[in-house]
């Protein structure tokens, strides 16, 4: 049996403001919300889990058409696994670009640490 939430335990449970679930909800990012006769948004689990996956793409840079692309890709169905792949992929190529520079940013970072290091530690005579 599906259990249904209400926003505010949906925010809660999400760490995400009621705001931006409306805002998701509008630009189709979040899809087929349930509503009771007074108009109250009702979430299930499986909107969790759908909005847990859109938050890891948005926190690893992934624009916000893209993941509204893909929800509307997702919502087509099986149909469109390739293209959904071919759109997780392009991202994959763009975050490892990303880490890779931010991977060099550490070692420059380290690497003049290690010199204040050692004009530090020289003893003054």
């Amino acid at each position: 049996m599906e259990v249904f939430i209400n926003i505010q335990r949906f925010s809660a449970l999400t760490n995400l403001s009621s705001h931006t679930i409306r805002y998701y909800e509008k630009i189709g990012v979040l899809k087929h919300i349930a509503r009771n006769s007074s108009g109250h948004r009702f979430f299930t689990t499986k909107d969790i889990e759908w909005i847990q996956f859109v938050k890891r793409l948005k926190e690893m840079g992934m624009p916000l058409d893209n993941i509204k692309l893909y929800a509307d890709l997702r919502e087509q169905g099986e149909s469109t696994a390739e293209q959904r792949k071919r759109l997780l992929q392009e991202h994959v190529v763009i975050l490892e670009q990303r880490i890779a520079l931010e991977a060099l940013h550490l070692k420059k970072i380290k690497e003049k640490i290690l010199y204040y290091e050692n004009i530090i530690d020289v003893p003054k005579i």
